[in-house]
């Protein structure tokens, strides 16, 4: 039996999945991976997930950093239908990262990503090494903003 004088640190929980009509894995399982490697609990929905089943994950794991969503059919505008509504009723409350081939066609423009974020994206990735940084840096500014609520509550 060990035994500690401090409390040990909780796995830091990422909900990944690939979007409702996408069934490309491997990028998935790479990500996955990567980050249980990283000491990341991953709870990984896998591929051809509704924004719903994103939303239930959600609500069993409250403590979740992030909803990491790929696509690489290029057809993510229409699988998060009802994201918007699921961020709005509180069922997703941490922040939608989405990554991969984001649109159909060879000609990628700007308003894509416009729509995504009106969507209820909250980040958008080009590269999936960029993930780890970005969720240390959320990690960060919600360690800030308790650390600035707590003074606030103190003063």
């Amino acid at each position: 039996m060990r035994i500690t004088s401090h409390q040990e640190p909780t796995a830091r929980t990422v909900i990944l999945g690939v979007a409702a009509s996408d069934s490309h894995a491997v990028a998935n399982h790479l990500i996955a991976y990567s980050l249980r490697g990283l000491g990341f609990d991953v709870v990984n929905l896998g591929t051809c997930t509704p924004v719903e089943e994103f939303a239930e994950a959600c609500v069993r794991h409250p403590d979740a950093e992030a909803v990491v969503i790929g696509s690489l059919n290029g057809h993510i505008h229409e699988d998060l239908r009802g994201l918007d509504r699921a961020k709005q009723s509180g069922r997703i409350t941490c922040p939608v990262i989405v990554g991969g081939n984001l649109s159909v066609g060879s000609h990628k423009g700007g308003t894509s990503h416009d729509r995504l974020y009106a969507a209820g994206v909250d980040h958008i990735l080009s590269d999936p090494a960029e993930l780890p940084g970005l969720l240390d840096a959320l990690r960060a500014e919600r360690a800030d903003a308790a650390a600035n609520r707590t003074g606030l509550a103190a003063s």
